[in-house]
């Protein structure tokens, strides 16, 4: 997962902030639970102190992944996006022409993707169709039920 991650300034702050709490509360409080189980006895036959080691060991991996995507986060401004073909951080409205629905989607990075929000992944099969396409073309996405055809309507920021 070494690849390059386009988020916004926010979304940065956001996980940055995360990193720090992460390594100083989380830290914390997990050698609090180790030291803990440690005081019960024999370390051979303590299932809380292996548990308590399983979970910082999780934890370790948690801010280790979170520190590779920070270290390969690239911001991207608003007043920078090129509106004229989809990209990261683009809002598109497309329309799905086997059932005429119309929807709106913002690319984002796999870190800000939540459909309820309307934010979908740029490495998502409807992402990756639609990325490069100018409004008024014609995107074939290769989804996991089947190829789709939608049609660019609109490209904001």
């Amino acid at each position: 997962m070494s690849g390059v991650n386009y988020v916004t300034k926010e979304t940065l702050d956001q996980m940055r902030e995360e990193l720090t709490q992460l390594k100083t509360k989380g830290r914390a409080e997990i050698a609090r639970a180790i030291s803990e189980a440690r005081e019960k006895g024999d370390l051979k036959e303590n299932a809380e102190y292996d548990a308590a080691k399983e979970a910082q060991g999780l934890h370790e991996a948690k801010i280790a992944a979170l520190e590779n995507v920070i270290a390969n986060a690239r911001v991207v401004e608003a007043d920078s996006i090129d509106t004229s073909k989809v990209s990261v951080l683009c809002k598109v409205t497309i329309t799905n022409l086997a059932n005429k629905k119309t929807m709106t989607y913002q690319l984002v990075s796999e870190k800000e993707a939540d459909l309820k929000q309307g934010k979908i992944s740029v490495t998502s099969p409807i992402g990756k169709g639609l990325l490069g396409k100018k409004v008024g073309e014609e995107a074939l996405v290769n989804a996991p039920n089947g190829s789709l055809k939608f049609k660019i309507e609109s490209i904001t920021v």
